[in-house]
């Protein structure tokens, strides 16, 4: 999953060597997400694996991410 996710990742901040991404990675104080990266990589998900968000999730981790699409995708 956390390979599927740096993908994601690498489309909403083409600027971020993803070899450095960790699940441990944060992705405000880390990567320099903002409302509207969040928002992108939301919508970057929801089109790679055919769901939508149906509730605010806060992610504060690449594994928080991860983790939670483990759940959505069987």
């Amino acid at each position: 999953m956390l390979d599927k996710l740096k993908n994601i990742l690498s489309k909403v901040l083409p600027d971020v060597d993803m070899s450095t991404v960790t699940e441990e990675t944060r992705l405000i104080e880390d990567l320099g997400f903002d409302s509207l990266a969040l928002m992108m990589m939301s919508m970057e998900i929801e089109d790679a694996f055919g769901f939508k968000f149906l509730e605010f999730v806060k992610f504060e981790t690449v594994g928080d991410v991860c983790k939670y699409l483990e759940t959505r995708i069987k």
